[in-house]
């Protein structure tokens, strides 16, 4: 009997109309277009500023482009995972904002909060359903209004995040393609170092909290830098030799967006060449737990069946992962 793999059959992305480049972030704090490329590799991002608009918006605009691409009736989806840190409310979930703005009232639906590995959580996660034979279509959709969380008079953290949200459908595929393996990880030591102080049930908001900007992103880069380039490399390097996969039969590496010298110590740590790495984190910055649908939906016109994907990402908590995709279709 031939086992029943999870495959991508259809990849869409949403971003912001509004742009936040470097030169207007030159007005806001002490830094400039140089600094800011030289050290993140990111010129501009995108800004969802409508104050009525959230998380959930972009995940839905995502969402329902997806669906019309795939042809893809929104009854049919049997559930909906969505991996945010900016959820438009504690409760309801995000996800089931998103089924419910799509239609998709057969679905049931929950988010994921892993930060910056969101996305590969998701998708390992949303496989295993397809893999029991249980349902037919999934979607995974990484939806963040990050500009929510950011201080914008903090240099160190306001250059690097930006909104947008990306989707992918899964469905069950007996030729060899979709998700073959993954490699999750936690550690609770790097709550210090990346975390949102306030908010949650330990620290309420309060006059105090705000007061102290306590709602925004807490990050020690140098720290995070270090991690974030060990775990994403040696993660990624244990399922290639698990796969026997090397830098020369990888067809693509597909990063979390977290930084480009990340990015460049992880590809050459790992032997991949630079070509093989998808980037768009020029144009887009740090999404979270978008920035791997996104770079998948930049780049589907690249990709052909039967090419072999490694997906890794790191974040907060510290939580990061990789997994293995060969490709399932060319784009038509």
């Amino acid at each position: 009997m031939t086992k029943i793999k999870a495959a991508i059959t259809g990849v869409n992305g949403y971003v912001p109309e509004d742009i936040l480049s470097n030169k207007e972030l030159e007005k806001m704090v002490d830094t400039n277009d140089e600094w800011i490329v030289s050290r993140t590799g990111i010129s501009e991002r995108r800004i969802l500023k409508d104050k009525d608009k959230a998380s959930a918006f972009l995940g839905t605009q995502a969402v329902k482009g997806l669906l019309e691409k795939t042809n893809t009736n929104p009854l049919d989806i049997d559930l909906i995972v969505c991996p945010t840190v900016t959820p438009d409310m504690i409760f309801p979930s995000t996800a089931n904002l998103i089924a419910g703005a799509v239609g998709a009232t057969n679905a049931f639906a929950f988010d994921i909060s892993a930060a910056c590995s969101g996305f590969v959580y998701g998708i390992s996660m949303a496989a295993q359903f397809i893999e029991t034979g249980r349902y037919k279509k999934v979607i995974v959709v990484g939806a963040e209004k990050m500009s929510s969380i950011v201080d914008y008079t903090d240099r160190a953290t306001c250059i690097i995040f930006g909104d947008g949200a990306g989707a992918v459908l899964l469905e069950p595929n007996e030729e060899g393609y979709g998700v073959l393996d993954f490699e999750l990880k936690s550690d609770a030591v790097g709550k210090e170092f990346l975390h949102m102080k306030a908010g949650g049930s330990l620290k309420p908001a309060s006059h105090e909290t705000i007061d102290a900007k306590e709602h925004f992103v807490y990050q020690e880069g140098q720290t995070v830098f270090k991690y974030a380039v060990s775990g994403m490399s040696e993660i990624s390097k244990l399922i290639m030799d698990r796969n026997g996969l090397t830098g020369e039969n990888l067809t693509w590496l597909v990063p979390h967006q977290a930084n480009k010298r990340i990015l460049d110590y992880t590809a050459k740590r790992i032997g991949v060449a630079p070509e093989k790495v998808m980037m768009n984190i020029a144009k887009y910055g740090n999404t979270t737990a978008a920035t791997i649908p996104l770079c998948l939906w930049d780049y589907e016109s690249q990709l052909k069946k039967g090419d072999t994907l490694v997906l890794t990402a790191f974040g907060g908590g510290f939580t990061w992962g990789a997994v293995y995709i060969k490709w399932a279709y060319d784009k038509q």
